[in-house]
């Protein structure tokens, strides 16, 4: 429960990004790693603040919006795998298409709560270091707003589709560490597809939960 309290908060944080900036252009194959972040993150601020809907918790509308501008820049299916660890060679492919996909379901409803939170926070990003052949990079920020400055990483990977981000960091813990041991002990007990009924019956639970006000 505070891995998940910890990373609603990481959410927040990240969809709080880079208000002031006008969102000019489209992320494609070209973009650099920081400059997607900005772009992206960016294009979410001003969608979230144009629509009343998703500001009161409209969740339907909340997914559609993630759907639409932050999954198409991330690689859930390496999110997962590094989740489950070891776990994940014991999956048969149609067991690890599952679990992606419900991975992915859980973090969109576990978090969408944090979109409708947006306020004024404010962002400074780290001097962005990489060199040309790099395929992974760390994209550094510091979120400002009330209470001390919080650091917040985001893990990337170069794909034949671009650069797409696969983990978060925010205080020192990584998304994927924070989900694996549950995921582990899960295994451990039911086997994979108990995981796979674990994350089903989570996402049922949240798919009919009321947002909270």
């Amino acid at each position: 429960m505070k891995s998940c309290k910890i990373f609603s908060k990481c959410l927040t944080i990240c969809l709080l990004l880079l208000s002031g900036v006008v969102f000019a252009q489209v992320p494609d194959q070209a973009t650099s790693p920081d400059a997607l972040i900005k772009m992206v993150v960016t294009d979410v601020m001003t969608s979230v603040k144009a629509d009343p809907e998703i500001q009161k918790g409209n969740i339907p509308k909340i997914v559609d919006l993630v759907e639409k501008k932050i999954v198409p820049y991330t690689d859930m299916r390496r999110t997962t795998e590094m989740a489950m660890g070891p776990n994940w060679k014991k999956a048969t492919p149609e067991q690890q298409a599952q679990l992606t996909l419900e991975f992915k379901n859980l973090l969109i409803r576990t978090y969408s709560g944090a979109l409708s939170q947006l306020r004024d926070q404010t962002v400074q990003f780290k001097a962005f270091r990489a060199a040309a052949d790099d395929k992974e990079v760390v994209v550094k920020t510091v979120v400002l707003g009330r209470g001390d400055p919080v650091p917040l990483d985001y893990r990337l990977e170069k794909t034949d589709k671009g650069w797409k981000v696969y983990d978060m960091n925010i205080m020192g813990v990584w998304l994927v560490e924070a989900y694996r041991n549950q995921f582990t002990n899960q295994i451990s007990q039911n086997g994979v597809e108990g995981l796979v009924k674990f994350l089903q019956d989570r996402n049922k639970q949240l798919a009919t939960a009321k947002p909270a006000n």
